[in-house]
């Protein structure tokens, strides 16, 4: 391969993958907004839920008919289609009147969600030369956590201008340019998909073989442009010869092994906790008693981590395999779990009359009484307690002022924690399923397979996303991060046991190699 070919499919993967950076953006810029819609709404914990887990109820059920709608019109007019959306919704998002427009409008994005996510993955592993696919594909996570990094950055810049008493912007308004500067990322991603080819491999499913060679010919170097051609010529040829449907070839007996690492895969990545992490990062920094700034100052570091270990991944991914990333990713998740929740279960809470008067609640202290001078070991029974006497409304507007004062916990060890978790994740499932997703699946059925299993992706996200504001108040900080690691061990023993190495090999051959007859 040449290195104007390699240049070429760099800038197309690039370009494809910048629909990653809008979801990161849009997915994790909800975590500075929670706080400011929720007693500005009057959020319930099932609407708060509801306003950060809404894309992924949309995507959910867009990436069942996505991919295969693409099989039909083309993935670049469906990436066209997400870059459009993704305007729309970051717009209605910043004008929201209230949380059902605001949750309808997030919606929006996440059929966008649903379209890039499973879309790009598809479009670079057609294009991208067996030597380069997981480097490239891998872009598509490096876009994603560099979305969430610019968000965190973004939020903690409007929140500065939110507590400057000078500025514009106020605790009323604040939010909504949170949610509206994602329209500038938007608009630069629709321009530079009408740049980006169509997929050679979809060209030849259509019968339009020769747009085909032209588009391999500025990917591929002119001695392999030929095989290329006829090896995914003669691949597609014997996918025709079936006459089952798709979704009947994909539960087949010889799919098996497929089909449990594409649900084991798609489950695990999501059930370890990411999105709860991320969509609620200021949040979970708050609950360790470091206060609002430092919360979002130390949300920045979370997205930094990302950043640099999705590097590492992609500069390791064709060396060392897909499998060594995704062992020693699980083990690192289980271990920052069980550190996080270790943190938690050792903090203490005492909350007494100076701190009630520091911030406002001087009014409150005949309820309050009861509570003063008290040590709790339980952040359910300390948080339940405060709830009882100043009412959850007005306990949910000062918590982050009453956590930073009350917690007496080892903040710098959930720290720790959650940026070992995330360079963990970002080291193995968080690219790594992508990737696989990427080359498991073979062409006749990467459509429909690609649909069932982003469905069930962002199932697991939205549930994990919706019940983790019960499960903090509910189950505790600490059970909560505790079955996220066991989760992470459970995926970790059937992978081991399961999962084959794909590395420096053509789609064609991990087809014959995967599909047991």
């Amino acid at each position: 391969m040449n290195k104007s070919s390699n240049s070429v499919t760099y800038r197309i993967a690039l370009a494809v993958t910048l629909g990653g950076f809008l979801f990161g953006f849009d997915a994790s810029v909800i975590s500075g907004v929670i706080g400011y819609v929720t007693p500005q709404f009057n959020l319930e914990l099932w609407q708060q839920g509801m306003v950060v887990g809404s894309p992924t109820l949309a995507a959910m059920f867009a990436v069942l008919f996505i991919p295969p709608l693409s099989d039909v019109v083309g993935r670049r007019k469906m990436l066209l289609f997400a870059a459009v959306l993704y305007a729309v919704s970051a717009f209605f998002s910043a004008i929201a009147p209230g949380f059902w427009i605001l949750v309808f409008a997030r919606m929006i994005g996440g059929i966008a969600f649903g379209a890039a996510l499973v879309l790009a993955p598809i479009y670079i592993g057609e294009i991208a030369p067996s030597e380069m696919r997981g480097k490239l594909v891998s872009i598509q996570q490096l876009n994603i956590v560099i979305g969430f990094s610019a968000s965190y950055f973004s939020n903690y810049y409007l929140l500065q201008m939110i507590q400057d008493s000078s500025s514009f912007l106020n605790e009323f308004n604040g939010w909504r340019w949170m949610l509206g500067v994602e329209i500038v990322p938007a608009v630069l991603y629709l321009i530079l998909l009408f740049w980006v080819p169509r997929s050679p491999r979809w060209l030849i499913m259509k019968g339009r073989v020769d747009e085909a060679k032209v588009i391999l010919a500025k990917i591929f170097s002119p001695d392999r442009v030929n095989d290329e051609f006829n090896r995914i010529q003669e691949n597609f040829q014997e996918g025709q010869k079936s006459e089952r449907a798709p979704l009947r070839i994909l539960f087949s007996k010889e799919l098996r092994l497929i089909v449990l690492l594409g649900v084991v895969l798609a489950v695990v990545q999501q059930i370890t906790g990411i999105n709860s992490i991320l969509f609620y990062a200021p949040a979970i920094f708050e609950q360790s008693g470091v206060g609002k700034n430092a919360a979002f100052m130390q949300a920045i570091l979370v997205g930094l981590v990302q950043v640099v270990f999705t590097v590492v991944t992609m500069m390791l991914i064709d060396r060392v395999g897909r499998k060594p990333l995704m062992q020693v990713g699980l083990a690192g998740i289980a271990l920052s779990m069980a550190i996080v929740s270790f943190g938690f279960y050792n903090a203490t809470y005492q909350f007494n009359e100076v701190h009630a008067n520091e911030i406002g609640l001087s009014d409150y202290a005949s309820q309050l009484a009861p509570v003063y001078g008290t040590t709790y070991t339980s952040d359910l029974i300390f948080k339940n307690e405060l709830k009882d006497a100043l009412g959850t409304e007005v306990f949910m507007q000062y918590e982050s002022q009453i956590m930073e004062r009350a917690a007496d916990m080892n903040a710098i060890l959930i720290l720790a924690g959650i940026l070992m978790f995330m360079a963990a994740f970002s080291l193995s499932v968080g690219p790594v399923m992508w990737v696989l997703f990427s080359e498991i699946f073979p062409t006749k059925v990467k459509g429909i397979a690609l649909a069932v299993f982003g469905f069930i992706n962002s199932g697991t996200s939205y549930l994990v996303q919706q019940i983790f504001p019960w499960e903090i108040n509910t189950l505790g900080n600490t059970t909560t991060y505790l079955l996220f690691g066991v989760s992470a061990v459970i995926g970790f023993i059937i992978l081991a046991r399961y999962l084959p190495e794909t590395k420096n090999k053509n789609l064609e051959e991990l087809e014959k190699e995967l599909v047991k007859a």
